[in-house]
């Protein structure tokens, strides 16, 4: 099934070069913005300049990946009924989905996260970590793609009881943007909202991976941050396991 999902999301590679791209405009005007903010307020969050404008430039790289925008193919599966031929496959249906969405993360790294840190690495200075680091940040960005797939599957499955998913991807998009890290690094939260925000599983899809790219982590706080991504995951699956067998309690009981 990964394999197959890996074909399907590599297709149309001009399709999402023209995405790449999009990131990479956008990429531009963030960078800008952080930029000024970080000239009036040097050092803010404990990072520099350099590091601001690096974290810009991957989190555009890891959009795609971590699918910050958009749902799962799944929510209309169940909306339509299709999802009853879903469940009569000899294969658990977290597990085959789960398979479709990692092959698709892989297809979209592929495709889609080296224009933006090229571009971004043509005009500005960016930090570049060694082999160890860049292995750590290519297990970090495993993790958070599990992670995101956690989330979006929970919000897949809620169809199955609220059958129109508009309002609930609409939350969930506001929530990904503002305490993934996306619009701004979390570091910069003051206070509480700070703690809080790094403390939900938002922050496991941008902040972690780019705070290990970025070598905030190393050591034990590297195995502190890789185990927080990680406790995510885990519970994630688990509750979209638990979810699944009572939606398919659900179908059956209505007669699916």
């Amino acid at each position: 099934m990964a394999w197959y999902a890996f074909r399907r999301h590599t297709a149309y590679p001009v399709s999402a070069l023209a995405e790449a791209l999009s990131n990479v405009a956008f990429g531009f005007i963030r960078a800008y913005i952080l930029i000024a903010l970080w000239r009036v307020r040097p050092s803010l969050g404990g990072y520099d300049v350099t590091d601001a404008v690096t974290f810009c430039f991957l989190t555009q790289a890891l959009i795609g990946p971590v699918q910050i925008f958009g749902g799962m193919e799944l929510s209309e599966r169940i909306r339509s009924g299709a999802v009853a031929v879903d469940l009569h496959r000899p294969v658990d249906l977290q597990g085959w989905w789960l398979a479709d969405d990692l092959a698709r993360a892989a297809a979209t790294l592929l495709l889609r996260a080296g224009p933006p840190l090229l571009a971004g690495a043509l005009l500005f200075p960016l930090r570049t970590p060694g082999p160890g680091l860049l292995a750590a940040f290519l297990l970090s960005t495993l993790l958070a793609v599990l992670v995101g797939f956690g989330l979006r599957y929970l919000g897949a499955l809620a169809v199955f009881w609220v059958h129109d998913d508009r309002g609930l991807n609409a939350v969930q998009l506001v929530l990904s943007m503002f305490f993934s890290g996306m619009i701004v690094p979390l570091v910069i939260f003051p206070g509480a909202l700070g703690e809080v925000a790094r403390a939900l599983p938002w922050a496991a899809l941008v902040q972690v991976p780019a705070d290990v790219f970025l070598g905030k982590r190393t050591g034990a706080d590297l195995a502190a941050a890789l185990g927080f991504q990680a406790a995510w995951a885990a519970a994630l699956l688990l509750a979209g396991r638990a979810l699944t067998a009572a939606a398919r309690r659900k179908l059956v009981i209505h007669g699916g």
